[in-house]
């Protein structure tokens, strides 16, 4: 893992892959990290430069100095980049809050993206996991995030997942270290209040942020898992619809970050995106 310093503050990241490649960027959800992404560095690695990193606030990047909003991480990823010298266009994929991140660096600038991936993105319906639209109630999110021990880490990891199998240890250990981080329950609490409440996901940004992406129509492919427990999988319908020049897949038997858990099937998905 590598660091660097963008706008004064400190961003984990890690790179690799052929320094005169296209670049692939990889965004994580919410309460996540660059780990999220790690599996599809080996299958998509060889050809192309691989960037994931830790939004601010989450995996072991500090926070900004604002409040956290959607514009916010989108503007900071595109700082990162800018630092570290990525000037050319770019693969942008995104998973859950990530995909959201993800469209709307393509609205804020879509001539540096050259196509977008959506792996159970948020932003296409209000529908999402009561464990998040109970963040909502005052004093009870702040409460609830506390309480990230062992045992909590893994009972979220098996929500994410339909094979308990990815489970482990290692995610586990990592999901408490995430939790611990100084910037993790504030930053965690307003990006959620940001984007919804107890009712869900908000129609406010939604309804402004999809219009502006499509307007600048990119070769996009959205898959989604169809034992996704956080955002259900109805929500791909409403993408297709959004998105009529989009690529579009269901994986079966799976949750909510197929990336990780169909990584083989995930990278011959998108490999013919990024190659055409």
């Amino acid at each position: 893992m590598s660091w660097t310093e963008v706008d004064g503050r400190r961003v984990r990241y890690e790179l690799s892959g052929p320094a005169d490649a296209e670049t692939i960027v990889m965004l994580h959800g919410i309460g996540r990290s660059l780990e999220d992404w790690e599996p599809q560095r080996p299958r998509l690695g060889t050809d192309h430069r691989m960037l994931t990193l830790d939004l601010p606030g989450f995996g072991l990047s500090p926070r900004l100095p604002a409040p956290t909003t959607l514009d916010g991480l989108a503007a900071a990823v595109w700082a990162t980049l800018d630092t570290l010298g990525f000037t050319a266009p770019i693969h942008l994929m995104g998973n859950s809050l990530g995909g959201a991140v993800a469209m709307r660096m393509t609205a804020d600038s879509p001539d540096r993206v050259t196509t977008l991936t959506l792996a159970n993105s948020a932003g296409f319906g209000p529908e999402v996991t009561f464990a998040l639209r109970v963040l909502a109630v005052p004093f009870l999110g702040r409460s609830l995030l506390r309480r990230l021990d062992p045992r909590t880490a893994r009972r979220v990891e098996r929500s994410i997942f339909h094979d308990r199998a990815n489970v482990t240890a290692e995610r586990v250990a990592m999901a408490v270290k995430i939790g611990r981080q100084p910037d993790f329950i504030p930053v965690y609490l307003e990006i959620a209040r940001a984007l919804g409440g107890f009712r869900g996901i908000a129609p406010a940004w939604r309804d402004d942020l999809l219009p502006r992406v499509t307007s600048h129509p990119k070769p996009t492919l959205i898959v989604w898992g169809d034992r996704d427990q956080i955002l259900p999988s109805t929500h791909l319908a409403t993408a297709k619809t959004i998105f009529p020049y989009a690529e579009t897949h269901l994986f079966p038997d799976t949750g909510h970050m197929p990336q990780l858990e169909r990584p083989d099937e995930f990278a011959a998905l998108v490999r013919p995106l990024l190659t055409r």
